[in-house]
């Protein structure tokens, strides 16, 4: 099996993460490793360091993690956890968080590389709906 762009959701809310993983789950053929750090340590709204550095591992393949965050502490506690564990393998990306996460799934799921996956999330932003 080839490794594969790994993707993590970071999010206040523990639900909202595991339903966009889910949703990006059903989505193509190739399997993409999807972890998610959503909620507080005590299952509270809110960000964990623990969750999103566990995830990062988790979620890491040997090809690169993309982490999408839903906003503002998710952000934060991102980066402090980037910073103390510095991965040219992973990236950050400015994403929406439902449309990044789709398009990043179906990058990563045609076999693309870290830089090929991060951009597919952050271009998400231009989507239009209507």
């Amino acid at each position: 099996m080839t490794a594969r762009v790994g993707i993590v959701l970071v999010s206040h809310s523990a639900e909202l993460a595991e339903g966009v993983a889910a949703m990006i789950g059903e989505l193509g053929t190739e399997h993409v490793d999807v972890a998610v750090a959503g909620g507080t340590d005590d299952g509270g709204l809110g960000t964990s360091y623990a969750k999103v550095s566990s995830a990062i591992e988790k979620a890491g393949s040997g090809a690169g993690v993309v982490v999408l965050a839903d906003l503002g502490s998710s952000v934060l506690t991102t980066k402090m956890v980037l910073e103390d564990q510095p991965d040219p393998q992973v990236r950050l990306v400015d994403a929406p968080f439902v449309e990044g996460a789709v398009a990043a799934k179906v990058t990563a799921g045609s076999g693309a590389d870290l830089a090929m996956v991060a951009t597919a999330a952050e271009e998400a932003r231009d989507f239009r709906k209507l």
